[in-house]
């Protein structure tokens, strides 16, 4: 076969032909592989993923050496430019950019359910003072499960489309909510009248306006980021809540699953530790200390590089844009000159320039947060209102795909062999 991959076991000189499909074969065609009959066959390791595919997917394409991002077709630099994030959503979910009518529609479908029952309220209540905003927010979206028993009825398309319009809607009430909370504010009804970010961030900071109106250009703002952070293909919580959504349960509990993980601070937490960074650097002057404790290895360079990117991630490039416009209405962010003195010396310097330790969307999107009075510990929240958007897409993907069961990784047993148990008594000391 032409199209194939050519493999001799050389413990038993046999010989194999396994097909190559999309560039990929599959996991399955090496269990083939035996020394005997009674052998279980050969399994691939891949801690963490590394270079093993879990789905075929017609959402998101990324290509980490080009530094390319595309979401169905559509280059994420023209998506920030020219859509908003429910038309990014429509086209992440459908497939397709809608059509006036279809766009109207789906506005409209968002708008009605932005409001959540009054016993969430009372759920949130029961959190201390300072719980951190993304666990009121992975718990609240997790007992909406039970507000709505037809989310169960997953195979059901009507019943499932009820639930991506209502997660994609209410995600932005429940943060606004768990913000207000933290800071011992009454909450905020939805105000639909506003555009998704404008309901989002008046929720946030109404106080005793009868109506509050954002600055068009933060609420373009954070529309971009919402845009930006759509989607991202097959990253830890959207593995999260594609092998969640595999056994079948309802998409909030797959939600809160995908949460749960964006909530680590190795995935949704990395601007968080670049503005830690930035301040812990303080000033211009002190950069060239900071980048020589860095290639001793004494501490991290954070918002550089990515596990997908190996050149500069095209939606750093919008942010870095898109700060100067936000930093013209709040005003510049002493530590924007700090982070651009560091991604100067960073771009040019051969130790990280070898290493392709590019600038990725985490870098600058800690200072526009800042800027736009949001604390640290919603960081991780602005990141989870637009990934539901993506979240959803590929669950209902991954529910739709006939090769899909239930996710069951296997693993490399290294402990003990078949023992028998003794008595207490008669066990020797460790």
């Amino acid at each position: 076969m032409a199209d194939s991959l050519t493999i001799i076991d050389n413990r038993t000189d046999k010989r194999y032909e396994v097909p190559i499909e999309h560039g990929t074969i599959k996991a399955m065609d090496l269990r083939q592989i035996k020394v005997s009959d009674g052998d279980f066959g050969l399994m691939s390791y891949d801690p963490s993923f590394g270079n093993t595919a879990c789905c075929k997917s017609q959402i998101t394409f990324i290509d980490g050496e080009k530094g390319i991002l595309l979401h169905r077709g559509y280059p994420i630099e023209q998506l920030a430019e020219k859509s908003t994030f429910l038309e990014t959503a429509y086209l992440l979910i459908y497939g397709e950019l809608p059509s006036g009518e279809q766009m109207d529609d789906f506005v409209s479908q968002i708008t009605r359910h932005t409001m959540v029952h009054e016993n969430i309220k009372k759920l949130m209540d029961g959190f201390h003072y300072d719980a951190h905003p993304m666990g009121i927010l992975l718990g609240t979206v997790g007992a909406l499960s039970t507000f709505y028993p037809d989310a169960k009825n997953i195979m059901d398309p009507e019943a499932r489309q009820r639930q991506i319009i209502r997660l994609i809607a209410k995600m932005p009430t429940l943060a606004a909510y768990a913000y207000r909370h933290s800071r011992g504010l009454p909450y905020a009804y939805p105000d639909n009248s506003l555009s998704f970010t404008g309901n989002f961030l008046s929720m946030l900071f109404r106080v005793t306006e009868p109506t509050y109106y954002p600055h068009p250009v933060l609420e373009r703002a954070l529309d971009v980021l919402f845009v930006l952070h759509a989607d991202h293909e097959q990253n830890c919580s959207g593995n999260a809540m594609r092998s969640v959504g595999s056994s079948h349960v309802d998409p909030f509990s797959a939600v809160a699953a995908a949460i749960a993980a964006l909530y680590g601070p190795l995935h949704g937490g990395a601007n968080e530790a670049v503005l830690r960074m930035l301040k812990e650097i303080g000033s211009v002057d002190k950069v060239a200390a900071h980048i020589k404790r860095v290639k001793t290895g004494e501490v991290r360079l954070m918002g550089f590089g990515h596990r997908v990117y190996k050149n500069y991630d095209p939606r750093a490039k919008v942010i870095k844009r898109l700060a100067e416009e936000v930093f013209e209405v709040t005003g510049t962010n002493p530590l924007l000159e700090v982070a651009l003195e560091l991604e100067r010396i960073a771009l040019q310097d051969e130790y990280f320039v070898a290493r392709k330790l590019y600038p990725n969307i985490d870098f600058y999107t800690g200072l526009i947060y800042e800027a736009m009075k949001f604390p640290m510990d919603m960081f991780p929240v602005l990141f989870a209102i637009p990934r539901t958007a993506g979240w959803v897409a590929q669950w209902e993907e991954m529910l739709l795909d006939p090769e899909q069961k239930i996710a069951r990784p296997r693993q490399i047993y290294l402990g003990q062999q078949r023992r028998d148990y003794y008595p207490m008594a008669k066990r020797q000391s460790q």
